[in-house]
């Protein structure tokens, strides 16, 4: 079975659980939809329960633990409507090296307009 992320409606909503660890920081609501999000993809492990991305994100509840019922660690999930487009969970150094963020290069930023044209419209 694979994993499916929450649907807009659903963060919309506030029916999304969101498991720690959970990433910590501002709380106010974005001014305006980012150029980019902040995409999880299937390489993500949850680093055992200890993602090195999550401590890096500087927006509260924006990343978080779920359960993966295809893993034995779980995933973390990126919130479309938190995320700021800030690349701070995807630093690395040079020649690919990770200094900081995804040792599984499991993070992809993508353009919104293509995330909303597969997902829907971002509210804000």
């Amino acid at each position: 079975m694979a994993y499916t992320t929450p649907t807009v409606e659903e963060y919309t909503a506030g029916t999304v659980t969101k498991y720690e660890p959970k990433s910590n920081g501002q709380t106010n609501q974005r001014k305006r939809k980012p150029h980019i999000l902040a995409i999880i993809n299937e390489n993500c492990t949850g680093c055992s329960g200890s993602p090195a991305c999550v401590d890096y994100c500087p927006v509260e509840d924006c990343m978080y633990w779920a359960p993966d019922p295809d893993g034995p660690f779980g995933r973390i999930i990126v919130d479309p409507l938190l995320c700021i487009g800030c690349k701070l969970c995807t630093s690395k150094g040079p020649d690919g090296t990770f200094l900081e963020g995804c040792p599984w290069d499991a993070i992809d930023m993508v353009p919104t307009a293509e995330w909303e044209g597969q997902h829907g419209a971002l509210p804000f």
